[in-house]
């Protein structure tokens, strides 16, 4: 079961999220600072691919259905 809002952060995707992509830009995010997305299935290397295509440092897990609490999700 999911917990509330895990759910793609891919634009009009309502799809239980099933990785979480932890990214940072390095003209904002200084240090440990991440933000996270959660993909479904079908969106996880659009959205890989969208941060990659912007040289963000990108990794990716699959989800586990909870975040760390230093987790800065973006919808």
């Amino acid at each position: 079961m999911q917990p509330d809002g895990a759910v793609c952060s891919r634009a009009a995707c309502h799809e239980a999220a099933a990785w979480r992509i932890d990214w940072q830009n390095p003209r904002i995010h200084t240090g440990e600072r991440w933000k996270t997305w959660l993909a479904c299935d079908e969106h996880v290397e659009y959205l890989r691919g969208f941060l990659e295509a912007r040289s963000f440092p990108v990794r990716s897990a699959a989800f586990e259905g909870e975040l760390d609490a230093a987790a800065e999700v973006d919808s």
